[in-house]
């Protein structure tokens, strides 16, 4: 560990790593902030099972978030450092469930403190579910790639795939597959596959990357993970997993987001087809809740680059000055 990170880390009075029991699981979560007064950030990172960027192993690298909030990274069952076997038949509601003990463990260590969920991509779902569920303890949400539903299986990522570069057997395989409609686990996992390497649903590339080397090898020297911890959030207990893959096949929040009641911002990257940003525009603009907002990163795709980080920090900072 240097010492920039070193000192960053001395100077917040929040900087633990605790064990805590969400869903009947024994999990370690990290606090970091500058000061204890600071309102709470619960994240909720994607994949499912992958706990980037923040994640336990993240103590020290994020003071442009921590002198600003108490960022509570939580390495999500099953990877990182709390890898295990997942249960066959575990379900996204389990998930739902031990991010709601997580909001009741957070609000009980910090009565005072304003209280927001961040979720991004995969992490939205239980950002959603626990915005309907837990209202009365949240002050608002921030959303980064917002799962709604035809996860994998929109007409505009059929039209992304055949438009491509992509070889023409993998454009009739696609085909074939939207044509009869077979959305497996194992497909869903094939598109996310064809959207990285052939489209820019994903990636952008007019978007400044993020510094994804020095935040794995920040990763690598954290004082709070062995290196199993590491690779763990690399190959985890999702690897082998379908019950999950099973339900985003056909996870649909048109109508439970329409009854969350408090301030739920959506950023979604431009070309995202993932988590396609036209959907969620439409959607937003005609659901008739008026507690959901949407705002488009300008080159910006799925997984935030430099402008999607951007982005996010700007809302923290929103949150920060009490203006959210």
């Amino acid at each position: 560990m240097n010492k920039k990170r070193k000192e960053i880390i001395e100077g917040n009075e929040i900087s633990e790593v605790i064990t805590v029991h969400l869903g009947g699981y024994d999990q370690k979560i990290l606090l970091e902030g500058k000061t204890a007064k600071l309102p709470v950030v619960i994240t909720l990172h994607g994949g499912p099972g992958m706990p980037v960027p923040f994640g336990v192993g993240c103590r020290g690298l994020f003071p442009e978030f921590t002198e600003k909030c108490i960022l509570v990274s939580w390495d999500q069952y099953g990877c990182g450092i709390n890898n295990a076997k997942l249960p066959v038949d575990i379900s996204i509601n389990d998930f739902v469930n031990m991010t709601s003990d997580l909001i009741d463990i957070l609000k009980k260590k910090y009565p005072d403190n304003k209280l927001y969920l961040f979720g991004m991509s995969w992490g939205s779902i239980l950002a959603a579910k626990a915005a309907v569920r837990k209202s009365y303890a949240l002050d608002g949400v921030i959303v980064y790639g917002q799962v709604l539903c035809d996860l994998m299986q929109s007409e505009e990522i059929l039209q992304a795939i055949t438009e491509s570069k992509a070889p023409k057997r993998i454009k009739n395989k696609v085909t074939s597959a939207f044509e009869s409609k077979n959305f497996t686990p194992d497909f869903a996992m094939k598109m996310s596959k064809y959207i990285r390497k052939y489209t820019s649903g994903y990636n952008n590339s007019d978007e400044p990357k993020s510094p994804i080397k020095k935040l794995l090898k920040g990763y690598m020297s954290s004082p709070d993970y062995q290196f199993g911890d590491f690779w763990a959030g690399i190959q985890n207990g999702y690897t082998k997993n379908r019950s999950i893959m099973r339900e985003l096949c056909t996870i649909d929040l048109r109508e439970e987001m329409k009854k969350i009641t408090v301030t739920y911002k959506i950023l979604q990257g431009e070309t995202d087809i993932v988590t396609s940003t036209n959907m969620i525009k439409k959607y937003v603009k005609n659901c008739g809740n008026t507690m959901l907002s949407c705002t488009v990163v300008k080159n910006a795709a799925h997984l935030p680059g430099m402008n999607g980080m951007n982005a996010i920090l700007k809302e923290i900072e929103l949150i920060a000055n009490d203006s959210f």
